[in-house]
């Protein structure tokens, strides 16, 4: 056998053995943290919604009106045996509001469901790129932002946008008779 077929069949059997023995090491696992998103368009905005904030994301729900909501309810929807009101996003973010959005999450934190345009889909990016913006570049209800996708998207905060419906909702009074 010449030296050029001998080293060939050196070769190929140290890359057999090199094969064999990926199987015996345990898999390789990234340690970089991530933190999962919705990638959203409320209004023209390309946004991002926490996925961990939220506990579901439903399409083209019928939405019943309901009297005397305010301008961000949009009304009333069943979700898996429950009835939750609705509000558009847009609205609550201080955006003129399209009468009847397509998409529908449900907070997690509240029994309560949110409208908006446009689901883009979902994103997974490096805790490192959750970036905090200095404050007097904040918007209302977003502190953070991602760069995903080659787009800088600000992360809607929902605990925020709850707390600011809450602040919204009008007192309700008890007559004295029934104290």
């Amino acid at each position: 056998m010449s030296d050029a077929a001998l080293s060939l069949t050196e070769r190929a059997a140290a890359l057999r053995r090199e094969f064999d023995q990926s199987f015996a090491l345990p898999p390789r696992t990234e340690s970089v943290a991530t933190e999962d998103f919705l990638a959203v368009r409320i209004g023209a905005e390309a946004c991002a919604l926490r996925l961990g904030e939220i506990s579901g994301l439903f399409a083209d729900r019928k939405i019943t009106p309901v009297p005397g909501g305010g301008p961000a309810q949009l009304g009333i929807a069943g979700f898996r045996g429950t009835i939750l009101p609705v509000y558009s996003l847009q609205a609550l973010l201080g955006r003129p509001s399209p009468e009847r959005p397509r998409w529908l999450v449900v907070a997690a934190g509240a029994p309560v469901a949110l409208g908006f345009e446009a689901f883009q889909g979902h994103l997974r990016v490096a805790r490192s790129a959750v970036l905090t913006q200095k404050s007097a570049e904040r918007r209302f209800h977003a502190r953070q932002y991602i760069r995903a996708q080659s787009l800088v998207r600000p992360v809607i905060e929902l605990a925020s946008v709850l707390g600011a419906l809450e602040f919204r909702r009008p007192e309700t009074t008890v007559p004295e008779e029934e104290r």
